[in-house]
């Protein structure tokens, strides 16, 4: 049984990756259902939580059902960011989760995130910082360093668990390659067999079949899989992964009937978080995925992203029902 501190989270957890304007209640409530064990939260503001912005205060919000649950957080600043981890600890969640991988320009580009890889010295402070102000397991989310010269992963884990963190989950890519390439491993296999590591090592990065799932699991070593991209539209990535590691055979893929139920719900669920307008425009980046693979579906994709009106985008999904009901469906991978 794989620990984060004292919380179980299985023999060999798969994570839903933190994910900006993607991993919120609603689709963390699909993927929990289809088998992710650990959940995280949008990544939020530090800055933000300290002054109270409503939208990082409403990232704070989960159900019960989604434990065991991190709360992640972000920032540049120690003092700022140690007041937000207590903020974020007082919610109640299961872990505190550090986001030190974000590659994005307004996040990295002010020392936030992956910025961070730029000085060791004080990622190891804060982490520090963090770890002391808070009665929750502190874990890490990073990347294997800033660029091809500083990937120091392997050193800098170790130092983050000297300070005290509870587990580390790394994506196999540094922070200018964003998300071109492929991921390297190699980095994350030898943090897991450096042998003074003695927390979960999770590895993230490209994980997009239960067959890459299997081979990274059996390569690398590690002791669970992040999930990110692949699952945006696609929460069926975890079962399908389980059920492959533990049988070696492949789930069918789920029905139309199941894809329009799950993006319904979705949808209707969003609505009922953020209100109508802001429903509608969240959950269009996930219309393209929860029906990839549909020949002829352009017309009705572009209904999806363009309806304004919550009526008609469940008349239209009542008409891919209807439309695509003899269509074998295909897996996204």
């Amino acid at each position: 049984m794989v620990k984060i501190g004292a919380v179980e989270v299985g023999d060999f957890p798969l994570l839903l990756a933190p994910m900006e304007d993607v991993s919120d209640p609603p689709f963390r409530a699909l993927c929990k259902k289809h088998g992710a064990d650990v959940m995280f939260t949008e990544f939020i503001s530090s800055e933000g939580l300290i002054r109270d912005a409503g939208k990082s205060v409403q990232k704070l919000d989960f159900f019960e059902y989604e434990r065991p649950l991190g709360i992640q957080i972000f920032g540049n600043e120690i003092s700022s960011m140690r007041e937000a981890a207590a903020i974020s600890a007082a919610a109640n969640p299961d872990i505190v989760d550090i986001n030190y991988g974000c590659p994005v320009k307004n996040v990295a580009g002010k020392g936030a995130g992956a910025g961070i890889l730029r000085d060791i010295p004080k990622m190891v402070e804060m982490t520090a910082e963090i770890v002391k102000a808070v009665d929750k397991p502190v874990t890490v989310k990073t990347r294997l360093g800033w660029d091809e010269e500083s990937k120091h992963i392997v050193e800098v884990a170790e130092r983050l668990q000297d300070v005290g963190i509870q587990a580390i989950s790394i994506h196999g890519r540094t922070r200018k390659q964003m998300y071109k390439g492929s991921a390297d491993w190699s980095l994350i296999a030898d943090v897991k067999n450096n042998p003074r590591m003695k927390i979960p090592v999770f590895g993230n990065g490209d994980v997009d079949s239960p067959q890459k799932a299997l081979e990274m699991k059996n390569t690398y070593g590690v002791d669970g899989l992040m999930i990110g991209r692949a699952s945006i539209g696609y929460p069926w990535i975890f079962r399908e992964i389980k059920h492959y590691l533990n049988t070696g055979e492949m789930l069918a893929p789920p029905s139309l009937e199941e894809r329009v139920q799950a993006c319904r719900t979705h949808f209707e669920m969003a609505l009922d978080w953020k209100g109508t307008q802001l429903g509608i425009n969240e959950t269009r980046r996930h219309y393209t995925n929860y029906f990839k693979g549909i020949s002829h579906f352009k017309e009705y994709r572009t209904k999806l992203v363009t309806s304004n009106e919550p009526e008609e985008i469940l008349d239209t999904l009542n008409e891919i029902l209807e439309r695509f009901a003899d269509m074998e469906m295909a897996y996204p991978y």
